[in-house]
């Protein structure tokens, strides 16, 4: 969760491993960042959606973006849709 002027905000979290580097994702947002572990890679997302979301909030348009990317708002905290179901599919190209 990550804390913008008393707004908090919810969001999912993947993480890979490319190479030697750890990259964390946060999905909805198409924020991401890295770290040397699975830990340090989360911890460097959420001062990378904290600053994502302290330039939106700058310009006035958090709750434009927050829900054109499917957040919803409860209380003080944003709140991302969570998927009924999750799978790998292939289609022919």
């Amino acid at each position: 969760m990550v804390n913008v002027a008393q707004t908090t905000i919810e969001f999912r979290a993947e993480v890979f491993k490319e190479g030697e580097t750890y990259v964390a994702l946060c999905p909805e947002l198409n924020v991401s960042s890295f770290g040397d572990t699975p830990a340090k890679a989360k911890a460097a997302l959420l001062e990378a959606v904290a600053a994502f979301a302290e330039g939106c909030s700058r310009l006035g348009t958090m709750n434009e973006v927050m829900e054109a990317a499917g957040f919803h708002r409860s209380g003080g905290k944003w709140i991302s849709r969570v998927p009924l179901s999750q799978e790998r599919l292939t289609a022919a190209l």
